[in-house]
């Protein structure tokens, strides 16, 4: 399922084949979080390269429902997607949207049991609960390509003793997580491997080194198809993700996907790519775009080798604010090589002009334009 082509230092170059499409690694995904990534039509994702997008379990749980979903083809019909789609398990979204719920209703609702956490859904209140096994049939249900297990993410900060007791309720609910894959891959017509989805496992044990160490070592003791780091985008300071790779890598399966969830800016994904993680997703691209802050290339790193633009830091690029006054009457294009519909067809000034005014179409075109920036750092990270 996992094949890597070359080896340089920690940076691995590899293809992972799913049952919607082989994957060249190292990859970056768009974040469809409800079915779609915002203001961007599948096809204009296809079209800048991308390959895999990572669905979000919990809302699309909740609305319009898996069952619909399935019912509708599942989730590559409903959204009109041809490509490998990665759904996560939902339990991140349960724990970050309770204080939201809370504010709402004055309770959140999140009630952590061993057998599974109950949640007041903050749109309108409802209840739910959630267990490991229901995880796995949801993201069944949805037809992803790449399941994630269900997973405690704990806050930061966390004490010593919360983060332990939270990284050992996730190896257990994990190994849960397996057993409900393995019953509802044999009972799936589909009997041959290359048709069947991926089940990746969580590690945690947040900014602790010891914690860290024995998440790795009992999540890579289930024999897992990849192995995600979670955890790492969660308030802490940004400098524990080094030290936090360093501890865990070393301990991960040469021949097994490395996933860091939820990360990064441009600098940690070069960075996480040359200590040896081969996926990445996080919001930042179509976010950033949206709040009108663009990244374009610095010109001297445009062509430059993986190894120059992992050692550069973050002087390989330079993220403008379109809505500064000076690109009022800027009538070029935010990057006049970048090869994206924003810049091959309008002026920062008439992006800037969107955006001040809230007009949908300029989120659309900044969003295009970062998530090609991104797609273009995956492809030259990938260049030997």
């Amino acid at each position: 399922m996992f094949t890597i082509k070359s080896v340089s230092g920690g940076f691995r170059k590899g293809k992972l084949q799913t049952r919607s499409g082989v994957l060249d690694t190292p990859l970056f995904m768009p974040i469809a979080t409800k079915g779609a990534v915002k203001h961007i039509g599948p096809e204009e994702i296809q079209a800048i390269g991308y390959e895999l997008i990572l669905g979000n379990t919990y809302h699309l749980w909740l609305r319009p429902g898996d069952e619909s979903i399935k019912e509708a083809g599942g989730l590559h019909a409903f959204m009109n997607w041809n490509k490998p789609i990665l759904t996560d398990s939902g339990g991140f979204q349960v724990f970050s949207l309770g204080e939201r719920a809370r504010k709402k209703f004055g309770i959140s609702g999140v009630k952590l049991t061993e057998k599974n956490v109950e949640f007041t859904d903050p749109l309108n209140g409802s209840c739910h609960a959630l267990s490991p096994e229901r995880s796995i049939e949801i993201q069944f249900n949805l037809g992803s390509d790449i399941i994630m297990c269900l997973d405690e993410c704990p806050p930061y900060p966390c004490s010593h003793n919360a983060a332990r007791m939270s990284l050992e309720l996730t190896t257990r609910w994990a190994q849960r997580c397996y057993d409900r894959f393995q019953i509802l891959t044999k009972r799936s017509t589909n009997k041959t491997q290359s048709q069947k989805p991926l089940l990746f496992g969580i590690i945690q044990g947040s900014i602790y080194e010891d914690l860290r160490r024995q998440s790795t070592k009992e999540i890579t003791g289930i024999n897992f198809d990849g192995f995600a780091i979670g955890g790492v985008a969660v308030g802490e300071p940004r400098e524990k993700l080094h030290e936090i790779l360093k501890w865990v890598i070393p301990l991960l399966p040469k021949d097994k996907p490395r996933y860091l969830m939820g990360l990064g800016k441009p600098e940690e994904i070069a960075a996480a790519v040359s200590a040896g993680i081969d996926m990445f997703d996080c919001v930042i691209p179509t976010r950033e775009g949206r709040h009108g802050r663009l990244f374009v290339w610095n010109e001297k790193f445009r062509d430059s080798s993986c190894e120059n633009i992992v050692q550069s830091g973050k002087s390989f690029y330079s993220t403008i604010n379109i809505m500064n006054e000076k690109f009022r009457d800027d009538f070029f294009p935010i990057d006049r090589k970048c090869t994206c519909y924003a810049c091959t067809h309008y002026s920062k000034a008439y992006i800037r002009h969107l955006l001040s005014i809230n007009e949908p179409f300029g989120q659309r075109l900044a969003s295009l334009h970062n998530l090609t920036f991104y797609y273009d750092l995956m492809k030259k990270l990938r260049t030997e």
